[in-house]
C-alpha cells in the first residue's frame, strides 16, 4: 500500500489548490478523483480575479471572459449597471478547464494523481488514515483533505462543517453562441425567481445561464424562469441542456478540522449564501488548508485548528453577514431590490463584493436595518 503525507479526495478547484501548495512545499501528496476525466460541472464559473494572488502562476490561460460591467434587473427591466474596477475585475471560467489546469500545476510540483478512484471507506489505523476505493485499491496518509464537493458524505461522517446543511437549489444551462449578451457583461435578475435570482455569464463562444433559490425548502421553478430569460438573451426557450444540483451554502461557523483531517471547498459549505460565489472560497480554503497542514507536518503546530480559525476570520465572518442579508433580501425581494440594489452607492458596493475588494460586514448592518425599517412601515 502506497503511503503519503497527505491524501486529497476530489480534484476540483479546492482539492487541486491544496495539492499544488503542499507539493510546492515538498510534501508527499496524492490527489484522487472518482471521475476518469474532468467533467462539465453545473457551475456558473464566476470568480473574483483577486484569487490570482494565491498562486505563483497566471490563471489567465483558463479565463474565458473578464467581466467589467454587471447589469442588475427586476423581471428583466428596471436595470441598474455596476462597473467593476479594472484593477480587480470578475472572471468567468469553465470549471473543467480550471480544475484541470490547477491539477496539472500540482502534478508539475510533484503531486501524485489517481483517477477513477471512488472512495468507499476512510478509516484511521494508528497514526494514519487508510483510504479504500470501490475497486479495492487503497492508499494511506497521515492527513486527509475532504474536497469532493456538495454531495460529499464524509463531512457528516467525521463531524465536519455545519450540523444543519443549507442548500441552494440551482439549474444551470450552458448555451452555444453569445446571443444578445454583450462582451464583458454579466446579468443578475432578482425578480424572476422566488427566493433567489437568475444569472447570465458570457464565456468563450458560449453563455452560462443559471437559476437558483437560496432560502427555505423551495424547489427552483427553472422552466418558467428560463422560458422568459432565454428569449431575452437571444436564445430559444428550449436551448441548452439543463443540469439541476443542490449546492451547500454557508450556514454558520463550524469546525473544519478534526484529528489529521480537514474539509475544503463546497464540501465545507463555504459557498456565499447571497450571491452563490463558490470558486473563491474553494480556492481560498484549499490554499489556507495547505498552509496549516504543512505547519502541522513540520511540527510547528500541534493540530490543524489554525485552519478553522483562519477560515472563520478570512471568510466566515463576512458570510455570517451575507447570510443575514440573504434571509431578509430574498424574503422581501422587491423591497430589497429598491433599497439594496437601486440606491446610488449600491452598484459600486456589490461590484466591490464580487471583485473581492469588500466583504458583507462592510455594508450589512446598514442594508439590513434599511430593509427591516421599510418592511415595518
Amino acid at each position: 500500500m502506497n503511503s503519503f503525507d497527505v491524501a486529497i479526495i476530489g480534484a476540483g478547484a479546492a482539492g487541486a489548490s491544496t495539492a499544488f501548495h503542499l507539493a510546492k512545499e515538498g510534501v508527499k501528496v496524492i490527489l484522487v478523483e472518482k471521475n476518469s476525466d474532468f467533467i462539465v460541472k453545473p457551475c456558473s464559473g464566476g470568480m473574483a480575479a483577486s484569487v490570482q494572488h494565491l498562486f505563483p502562476f497566471s490563471l489567465e490561460p483558463v479565463v474565458d471572459e473578464i467581466i467589467k460591467k454587471v447589469k442588475f434587473t427586476w423581471c428583466l427591466s428596471d436595470q441598474v449597471n455596476a462597473d467593476l474596477s479594472s484593477s480587480s475585475p470578475f472572471w468567468i471560467v469553465k470549471r473543467e478547464k480550471l480544475d484541470k489546469f490547477i491539477s496539472i500545476k500540482a502534478k508539475e510540483q510533484g503531486a501524485d494523481f489517481l483517477t477513477s478512484f471512488e472512495v468507499k471507506q476512510i478509516v484511521k489505523r494508528k497514526t494514519k488514515w487508510v483510504i479504500t476505493a470501490k475497486d479495492t485499491r487503497a492508499i494511506q496518509a497521515r492527513c486527509v483533505v475532504i474536497a469532493d464537493g456538495s454531495n460529499s458524505s464524509w463531512p457528516n461522517e467525521f463531524g465536519l462543517g455545519p450540523k444543519n446543511l443549507h442548500y441552494a437549489s440551482t439549474t444551470s444551462v450552458r448555451l452555444e453562441g453569445r446571443g444578445l449578451l454583450e462582451e464583458g457583461t454579466s446579468i443578475f435578475d432578482f425578480g424572476l425567481v422566488h427566493h433567489g435570482f437568475a444569472w447570465a455569464f458570457p464565456m468563450q463562444n458560449s453563455v452560462s445561464v443559471g437559476v437558483g433559490t437560496f432560502i427555505g425548502d423551495h424547489a427552483v421553478e427553472s422552466k418558467e424562469v428560463l422560458n422568459q430569460l432565454l428569449p431575452s438573451l437571444g436564445f430559444s426557450q428550449e436551448a441548452g441542456a439543463r443540469k439541476n444540483s443542490n449546492l451547500r451554502v454557508w450556514n454558520g461557523h463550524s469546525q473544519l478540522h478534526t484529528d489529521q483531517m480537514v474539509v475544503v471547498g463546497d464540501a465545507a459549505s463555504l459557498c456565499d449564501p447571497f450571491l452563490a460565489e463558490g470558486l473563491r472560497p474553494s480556492i481560498m480554503s484549499g490554499c489556507e488548508a495547505a498552509i496549516h497542514i504543512n505547519s502541522w507536518l513540520q511540527g510547528h503546530s500541534k493540530d490543524l485548528s489554525g485552519y478553522t480559525k483562519a477560515m472563520k476570520t478570512k471568510w466566515g465572518n463576512s458570510m455570517a453577514w451575507g447570510r443575514r442579508i440573504s434571509q431578509v433580501f430574498y424574503r422581501f425581494p422587491k423591497i430589497g431590490y429598491q433599497l439594496g440594489i437601486k440606491r446610488p452607492t449600491a452598484p459600486k458596493r456589490i461590484a466591490q463584493i464580487l471583485s473581492g475588494k469588500m466583504g458583507y460586514e462592510d455594508i450589512a448592518q446598514r442594508v439590513i436595518k434599511r430593509l427591516l425599517l421599510q418592511r415595518s412601515n
